[in-house]
């Protein structure tokens, strides 16, 4: 899929790092919009709050729910509107540098768009309207709001965090995964020897390579990623 805009500041950035990861076939168009749309009765909103040295608050609205409901799976509602969202809210944050996506959350469609802070933009593809992302970007703080933002980050740095190797990734349909069995093998895009990701709630922080002790298995971490790194 391609997307066809114009940066020229941090909302347009977030704008085209979100196209990729629209689950849509069609090249999309973003235009800036004045006033709140006319959201449809049908459309489903997703939002996701990104914190960082620069956070925002993320709404992806899809005109046409039907479309989410089809790449999600009928069957269970195993997968989610806002499991299906999340990558491209996460797409989108990737500008602002280093953070994290809080778990997306689905919200009402109707008044998502409402807040008048925030930076909409109309999605267009083939000449019709397929979906609204809006976004509200806080600025980095000065100095000396940054060093009291450490000072209290001080007080939870006792806090647990979760903290993931993953060896590989592979991209699936929804259909093949509905479709997994006990003695499916799944191809990973990682070659038996590359060094596994080391992510923190989610992000990638470092490299590492799988080792055996005392019969657990555990990692050896050979690489601490840069910032730029773990976008």
């Amino acid at each position: 899929m391609t997307f066809t805009s114009t940066p020229a500041g941090i909302e347009e950035s977030l704008v085209a790092a979100l196209a990729p990861a629209l689950p849509l076939a069609e090249a999309v168009v973003a235009e800036a919009l004045v006033g709140t749309p006319d959201v449809p009765a049908e459309a489903v909103a997703v939002a996701a709050t990104f914190v960082g040295a620069r956070s925002a608050d993320l709404v992806l609205v899809i005109a046409d729910g039907a479309i989410l409901a089809d790449a999600g799976g009928a069957e269970g509602g195993r997968v989610t509107a806002a499991d299906v969202l999340r990558p491209a809210l996460e797409a989108a944050a990737a500008p602002l540098g280093a953070g994290v996506v809080a778990e997306p959350r689905e919200v009402p469609a109707i008044t998502a768009l409402a807040d008048e802070g925030r930076t909409t933009y109309e999605l267009r593809a083939s000449g019709r309207v397929v979906g609204w992302f809006a976004v509200t970007v806080r600025t980095a703080a000065e100095p000396a709001a940054a060093a009291a933002v450490d000072a209290r980050l001080g007080r939870i740095s006792n806090v647990a965090m979760d903290l993931t190797v993953e060896l590989g990734r592979v991209r699936m349909s929804v259909r093949e995964v509905l479709s997994l069995e006990p003695g499916t093998v799944i191809e990973l895009d990682r070659s038996v020897g590359a060094p596994a990701d080391v992510l923190l709630n989610g992000r990638p922080i470092a490299r590492g390579e799988v080792v055996v002790v005392d019969q657990d298995y555990a990692v050896r971490i050979t690489r601490i990623l840069d910032p730029e790194e773990n976008l």
